[in-house]
């Protein structure tokens, strides 16, 4: 079985690698965002980064699936109001995500 310490330790591995990999900075911007933010949801992340960065609706709602995914550290609801999907930072890893994105 997993122990949480162990579960953390795995996160920051796949967070450090997954930001070795970000070239232009959006990336750390996106978690830096998410950190900021807490709750967002994808048109809010577009909107922001859209005028730093070239990128698409698309490919945001991309990286927010993998960092929900891969990483698990945010969750995910639906908005009463629509389909609008709600992504928010889990507490217990913001400031794993924030010291994560500043040794970056």
């Amino acid at each position: 079985m997993i122990t949480p310490s162990d579960l953390r330790k795995e996160i920051e591995e796949r967070l450090k690698s997954y930001l070795s990999r970000d070239k232009s900075g959006i990336r750390k911007a996106l978690l830096g965002l998410i950190v900021k933010m807490k709750t967002v949801t994808v048109p809010e992340i577009h909107a922001t980064l859209s005028a730093a960065f070239e990128v698409s609706i698309h490919s945001v709602a991309s990286m927010v699936g993998t960092i929900a995914s891969k990483f698990g550290i945010l969750s995910m609801k639906k908005a009463k109001d629509g389909d609008l999907a709600v992504y928010e930072l889990k507490p217990q890893y913001a400031e794993l995500v924030e010291r994560v994105i500043s040794s970056a």
